[in-house]
């Protein structure tokens, strides 16, 4: 089997105009635990240890990068060669991450930073408490579709699940999760992050915690056509929109076809119930012209 050159989804960071309320949504609608603090930075996860989610204090809301896992140093290396080749901006020639053993960081199609980098440790299991097991996966809205496309496929080797409609949406994996990255043809923002749970149970427990905080679901529950996956969906603070999701599809055969689906087939997004998705979609944030180091 070939090399894998991303192994896993690492992390997301965001710039915050207000991030005090953006550490407690993360803390008490979500449920990660705060790590620690790293000059004007705040790093969480769901397990206590680690990084799976970054807050930076800013004057915007934005994207600051995003955190992908690379298995060893040759891939590290195969993936500088191609970034260099295809003439992305480098950023650093070390991780913006300092829970990191190796990487770069460099900028990539629509502005969007990747911080590519060696996972010192695992970051452990969730014991107990309120709040997901994991970080999974990320949705962008990419305004030129087919180019974030072959960033992901031809230079970083994503492998496609689903395709749905002609050049509206795909779904990457890098592992044997049915998605790591979904790209839906928009305006160019990142529309979610996404959190694996234990079972549909935490999805509800989600929607109780919103509702005595005076908030609510924007979507869901709902079951995916495209990954099978249960999910609810509701706007954290910083505008972007948070997935809680369980029993995902796993793909173990590296050489299967895309699941191909019409556009005009909604089962591909809700297999229960059909929803009007203007709301949905109106919903994100756009990447920094600089991340804050």
């Amino acid at each position: 089997m070939p090399q894998k050159l991303i192994s896993e989804m690492g992390y997301v960071a965001f710039q915050s105009q207000d991030i005090e309320c953006s550490i407690q949504h993360a803390t008490e609608i979500l449920g990660l635990s705060e790590v620690y603090r790293s000059g004007s930075s705040a790093i969480l996860s769901s397990t206590g240890s680690g990084k799976e989610l970054v807050y930076t204090d800013s004057p915007q809301n934005a994207v600051d990068r995003l955190g992908l896992v690379a298995p060893n140093n040759a891939a590290i290396a195969e993936i500088y060669k191609r970034v260099k080749a295809a003439g992305y901006q480098i950023l650093g020639t070390e991780p913006f991450n300092d829970q990191a053993d190796g990487g770069f960081v460099f900028v990539g199609p629509e502005g969007y930073i990747f911080d590519i980098y060696l996972r010192r440790q695992p970051d452990g299991v969730r014991v107990g408490g309120l709040g997901p097991d994991r970080f999974g996966h990320i949705n962008l809205h990419p305004k030129n579709l087919q180019a974030m496309l072959a960033f992901f496929v031809d230079l970083l080797d994503f492998k496609v699940s689903d395709i749905i409609g002609d050049d509206f949406a795909y779904f990457l994996r890098c592992n044997p999760e049915h998605h790591g990255i979904a790209l839906i043809k928009g305006n160019g923002w990142l529309h979610h992050h996404a959190w694996q749970v234990q079972s549909v149970a935490d999805l509800t427990r989600l929607a109780d915690r919103l509702d005595d905080a005076g908030e609510s679901l924007l979507m869901g529950p709902v079951r995916h056509g495209a990954g099978h996956n249960i999910a609810a969906y509701y706007v954290e603070p910083s505008g972007a929109v948070v997935e809680l999701y369980a029993d995902m599809e796993m793909i173990y055969d590296d050489e299967r076809p895309p699941t191909i689906w019409s556009r005009d087939d909604r089962r591909w997004a809700t297999r229960w119930s059909v929803y009007d998705f203007t709301e949905f979609r109106s919903h994100g944030i756009f990447p920094a012209k600089e991340p804050i180091r």
